[in-house]
């Protein structure tokens, strides 16, 4: 009997199907012979046919050279951190591939000779920002607060109120942050209370600026107090607001939020700020205010090791220029028509399938505690994983034993992949 494995095809026979050709052209050689080096592997033992082995090697070979996946939103968090907080506007992605290759980026094309970096960016941050004397970016919001801190008070000393020393996500703590920096943090107040006047007494002749710091994703209710921007400006010292959540101006639906127009208008010196949460933008850190600040900060050495790449620059200038970004659309989501979005997908679906009320959030330590009134399709807790495993995955939460799809972060152009997934987990048995 002729041995079956003497028609298992050769490594580069398959290679050169036009199918596997494409996919090493877009994925890489090395990977691409990788997997079919495997295949021909399992057709030598007998676990598939040669005739099966080029459809084998398809479907092993991932979709992209990442392993990054796009995921639909249905949580309800605007800018969900392990989501990558905020998505990016077409425009924004549309840059981000135009800048991709070779670029302008430092280039005067008029003279030919070397340009300012990023000026394009730049000058779109100053105008969405008036009250800022000048602007500069940095490659993420903490990096903005410990350049800052380095330009600035590096063997000095920092006035903070004990109530704002936070820590976010992963364990990040500022304090860690600013003193790892060779800057000293005097800490004034108590933790839930603290006045002017400990402000005041704690200022000596070390003392580099007054840092006030956003609370992020928590809220201290009660018997508080805490000193507004405004005030501290008084004592004479520059004062520094790290807002995080990147709101450049007030918003209808978060009046509570800082933003940076009205810091800056209330006297802060300059504003550190977030740029891939309530701004809709990439990841990376703002710094905003007072021009001979801003301009010893741009140039102290610590800067060029924070420095954004032509990426980031591309999408910041889309975000602050392009059309509206993903962020501010689902700010502008309100519940009655949500309600009615969630009655049609819910009849569409049929079955046990119903619409909830729900409560939306900001999320990415934006409005802590604030909720953003919204509706949501409910669905067996059983399809949660499968829908998760789908392609592409669909997140949602999990409540009371139900699966909430809440359609405050689902665009509507979304709505057919929403319902389209659904199905398919339905029609593998995940409920």
């Amino acid at each position: 009997m002729e041995d079956p494995r003497r028609h298992v095809p050769r490594t580069d026979a398959v290679l050169a199907e036009p199918a596997v050709a494409d996919a090493a052209a877009r994925l890489g050689r090395p990977r691409v012979k990788g997997v079919v080096a495997e295949v021909l592997q399992a057709c030598r033992e007998g676990a598939l046919t040669p005739a099966a082995v080029v459809a084998e090697v398809l479907q092993r070979l991932p979709r992209s050279s990442t392993s990054l996946r796009p995921v639909l939103n249905a949580t309800g968090v605007v800018v969900h951190t392990n989501l990558g907080r905020a998505p990016l506007s077409a425009a924004a992605v549309e840059a981000l591939t135009l800048a991709a290759g070779t670029t302008d980026v430092e280039l005067d094309l008029e003279t030919g000779r070397r340009g300012p970096r990023g000026a394009a960016a730049l000058e779109a941050l100053r105008c969405a920002v008036p009250d800022a004397e000048d602007v500069h970016v940095v490659n993420n919001g903490a990096a903005a607060v410990a350049l800052v801190a380095r330009a600035l008070a590096a063997d000095r000393e920092v006035l903070v109120a004990r109530g704002e020393l936070v820590e976010i996500g992963d364990g990040f703590r500022i304090p860690e942050l600013v003193e790892s920096l060779g800057v000293r943090l005097r800490e004034v107040g108590t933790t839930n209370r603290v006045r002017l006047e400990d402000y005041a007494a704690a200022v000596g002749e070390r003392t580099a600026f007054v840092l006030k710091v956003h609370p992020s994703n928590f809220r201290v209710e009660g018997f508080t107090s805490s000193v507004g921007v405004d005030r501290l400006a008084s004592l004479g010292l520059p004062v520094v607001a790290d807002l995080g959540s990147g709101l450049l101006a007030p918003h209808p639906r978060l009046p509570e939020e800082p933003d940076a127009a009205s810091a800056l208008r209330a006297g802060a010196s300059l504003v550190t700020a977030s740029g891939d949460k309530l701004l809709g933008g990439p990841q990376c850190g703002l710094v905003l205010g007072r021009g001979d600040l801003v301009h010893a900060v741009r140039r102290h050495p610590m800067a060029r090791a924070v420095r954004v790449d032509k990426l980031t620059l591309a999408a910041l200038e889309a975000t602050l220029a392009g059309p509206p970004v993903p962020v501010a659309e689902a700010l502008a989501r309100r519940q009655p028509q949500l309600q009615e979005r969630a009655r049609r997908l819910a009849a569409e679906l049929g079955g046990d399938v119903r619409v909830e009320t729900t409560d939306g959030r900001v999320g990415g330590g934006g409005a802590p505690g604030v909720p953003l009134p919204s509706a949501a399709l409910s669905l067996p807790a059983a399809l949660a994983l499968p829908l998760r495993r789908g392609d592409p995955p669909v997140v949602g939460r999990v409540r009371d034993g139900r699966l909430l799809f809440d359609l405050l972060t689902v665009p509507e152009a979304a709505e057919p992949t929403l319902l389209e997934a659904v199905r398919r987990a339905r029609a593998g048995g995940g409920g």
